[in-house]
């Protein structure tokens, strides 16, 4: 057993050094020292550290990204950060001066997340300049401190060249390790699914397990949304080579596996509860879970650049599994559990089917058809173009945006008057330094980001006096830098208390190196007060002009919605059962995206409020309710779906024709719009399409429209109970509008 935990430590930890993450941290580390050793060697070691500083501020921007656009995506940081980095060299003399500044130039720098995670990294980037300005000592004239801007453009224009050649470099790289990384996502998503396989009576618990799983499967769906979006950035770009088309291929597959895994929990709560199918329930566990380790040794194999092993076909399992009705009671005009059971395995099947096409085409025994992807990549992926729109949207007075850049001028303004005032002033950059980092547009993400920055920085000041203390050559210290700023600018996303800990180390060396008058005595007591102190100035503004997430629930209801109805409209669409166009394919396909999206976006922000202040919070119950309920009607929609698709010559297009453009006409009645919350809301439309139950043949017979009907009648309940779910989100946010922020 410790050995087999230790393996999979390792096998975690092998998976890490290879992903994506660490592969772009290892670029922007080896740019970093060719940049500046480049300068040392060339112009000395102080023009080596001022360069380095234009590397830094440089680099935030610097992620796996498109080949396309990714020089304008990296420009905008060194740009408006020149110009500031010489107005701080300029004033460092004049600390009130300094300050006027400092403010303001917060407030546009932060203005810059408007532009979403393309703006975040910039807007960093930005203050990054002024504050490492700081660090520097005082010019002695104009002459030194164009010299120091000068040195810092220099950096900072070498790497963005040196980024955007890295980038198209490792562009083949990173779309293989993108791939391996939603694959490994892939695979824990399918053994959470695997464990709502177990029967109740061995949880021994009726409520509390299935809620907490289904709290599990919504983030790691949202998490998923997310992640396939950077994904398709990366692999639907350009996809003219037979490797990148096979890439693209493997992704349509996953989305594929996605849906069907998703159909996958339909009727799992009715067997749950049927003793007699405990066993078959068991069975198609394992059967799931082994089709995960199946997507996760397909990741393995992409990482370590080996040739894939053959899937296993688990079908004949599947097959093997006994399914029937001894023993068990009977659902009362219903199907039995038997029926059900079967139906659950056929959809495992499904999925069980989709790896093996995924693994014959990762081994290239199998051609990916694109006609969609090929012809119409662009649409799938996020625009690279900068658009001055976002600016336009800012300035209301309740905008998220406006209000977080105000909150941050503000506590840029507080940390600065605050360490200009302390015995140590010569550090007063450490304070504002770990403002920007810990305070983000939400109270839950600074509070995670507050809790690692004091962690790491601790560690990383211990680390930081035993290597300056250590008297190391300009070039070792260098080396320890690069080093640093490698695992700095990896694990941001991943896990910032390990880049708390190494950016810690990269500060303080890099004061240390653009400041040699700089000691080492007393800094471990230094920047801990420092961090303490900006990390409680971040937190403390959190709620300084706050923008609560129960202020954003009702646009990202409506838009849940509103995708749900358009995706419901194009999967329940005539035109599948007479063709498989691109067009409507493509559309379905555009909608299903925007229907997890939306979703996801909801889910993030109902996890967020969990950290919120009770009496600011949004209502949790109905909004878990309208999420779980999203889950279920997409399930259902994937279902018909699969059906229309797959199983169209066992349907009978004169019984289902009229139902399905019925259900999608009444799911549009009943969520095309938001409902208007309050005594006067109208009522829900009828919430079943059926006249009544009918009778259900065997899930196998030549025949499943019966079935196909039954999925469009619980669509149209759902549908229904979204409706009211909403209706409950919206009173309540009427009914409590809270003072605070207002």
């Amino acid at each position: 057993m410790p050995g087999e935990r230790a393996a999979v430590r390792l096998r975690a930890a092998l998976r890490v050094a290879l992903s994506f993450y660490i592969a772009n941290g290892l670029s922007v580390a080896a740019g970093l020292l060719l940049i500046s050793a480049g300068v040392h060697l060339a112009l000395g070691a102080v023009a080596g550290a001022a360069a380095s500083v234009g590397v830094i501020v440089a680099s935030p921007p610097d992620m796996a990204a498109p080949r396309r656009g990714k020089f304008l995506q990296m420009l905008p940081a060194p740009l408006i950060g020149l110009p500031l980095f010489f107005a701080v060299q300029m004033l460092h003399a004049a600390p009130i001066r300094l300050g006027l500044l400092l403010v303001p130039a917060t407030f546009f720098a932060f203005i810059l997340m408007a532009w979403g995670k393309r703006g975040i990294p910039i807007a960093i980037a930005v203050m990054l300049a002024m504050i490492f300005s700081m660090a520097t000592q005082k010019p002695t004239g104009l002459h030194e401190a164009v010299e120091r801007t000068l040195l810092f453009g220099l950096g900072a224009g070498l790497y963005v060249v040196y980024a955007t050649l890295a980038n198209l470099l490792l562009n083949g790289r990173y779309r293989v390790q993108a791939m391996a990384d939603l694959l490994l996502s892939l695979s824990a998503l399918m053994r959470s699914e695997a464990r709502q396989f177990t029967p109740r009576d061995e949880t021994q618990d009726i409520r509390d397990v299935p809620t907490s799983m289904l709290g599990q499967m919504l983030r790691q769906q949202a998490a998923l949304a997310d992640q396939l979006q950077a994904t398709r950035d990366l692999v639907l770009e350009s996809p003219r080579t037979v490797k990148r088309q096979r890439l693209a291929g493997m992704l349509t597959i996953v989305l594929e596996i996605r849906d069907h895994l998703l159909a996958s929990e339909l009727d799992l709560d009715a067997l749950r509860l049927d003793v007699a199918h405990a066993g078959a329930l068991n069975e198609m566990r394992e059967v799931l879970e082994a089709l995960a380790d199946d997507a996760a040794a397909l990741a393995d194999a992409l990482l370590l650049g080996r040739q894939p092993s053959p899937a296993t076909d688990r079908r004949p399992r599947l097959a093997g599994i006994r399914m029937d009705d001894a023993g068990a009671h009977h659902i009362p005009a219903g199907p039995t559990g038997a029926m059900l059971a079967r139906g659950l395995a056929s959809r495992i099947g499904h999925i069980n089917d989709e790896m093996l096409r995924l693994s014959a085409m990762a081994r290239g025994e199998t051609l990916p058809d694109l006609a969609v992807v090929r012809a119409n990549w662009h649409m799938f992926v996020s625009p690279t173009a900068w658009s001055i729109r976002p600016l336009f949207t800012l300035w209301r007075w309740d905008a998220p945006p406006l209000r977080h850049a105000i909150r941050a001028a503000l506590a840029m303004a507080a940390g600065y008057a605050i360490a200009v005032s302390m015995p140590w002033g010569s550090h007063d950059y450490w304070i504002l330094l770990t403002i920007v980092v810990v305070l983000r547009g939400s109270l839950s993400q600074t509070l995670e980001r507050r809790n690692a920055r004091v962690a790491g920085t601790l560690l990383g000041c211990v680390f930081a006096v035993a290597l300056l203390s250590a008297h190391l050559s300009p070039l070792a210290l260098l080396l320890a830098m690069t080093l640093a700023q490698g695992v700095a600018h990896g694990f941001a996303v991943k896990r910032y208390l390990i880049t708390a800990v190494a950016a810690t180390v990269l500060g303080l060396t890099q004061a240390h190196m653009l400041n040699t008058g700089v000691s080492t005595t007393f800094a471990l007591f230094e920047r801990t007060a420092d961090t303490l102190i900006g990390a409680a100035l971040a937190w403390a503004f959190c709620y300084v002009l706050p923008s609560w997430e129960r202020g954003q629930v009702p646009a990202l209801v409506a838009r849940t919605l509103k995708a749900q109805a358009r995706h419901a409209r194009l999967a329940l669409g005539l035109g599948q059962l007479r063709s498989v166009d691109i067009s409507p394919e493509l559309d379905w396909r555009l909608a299903r995206r925007e229907a997890f999206d939306s979703l996801s976006a909801l889910v993030q922000a109902t996890q967020r409020a969990l950290s919120e202040p009770r009496a600011v919070r949004p209502p949790i119950e109905p909004l878990e309710h309208l999420q779980a309920h999203s889950y279920q009607l997409l399930a259902q929609l994937s279902a018909v779906k699969s059906m229309l698709v797959l199983r169209r010559d066992r349907l009978t297009p004169d019984e289902i024709e009229g139902p399905l453009a019925r259900t999608a006409a009444r799911i549009e009645e009943a969520i095309g719009t938001p409902p208007i919350a309050g005594p006067d809301m109208p009522a829900s439309p009828p919430a079943t399409t059926l006249g009544g139950p009918i009778p259900l043949p065997d899930p196998f017979d030549n025949d499943i429209s019966p079935w196909m009907l039954r999925r469009l009648d619980l669509a149209t309940t759902l549908a229904a109970q979204l409706r009211e779910d909403a209706a409950r989100i919206l009173q309540s946010i009427q009914t409590n509008v809270p003072t605070m922020g207002r």
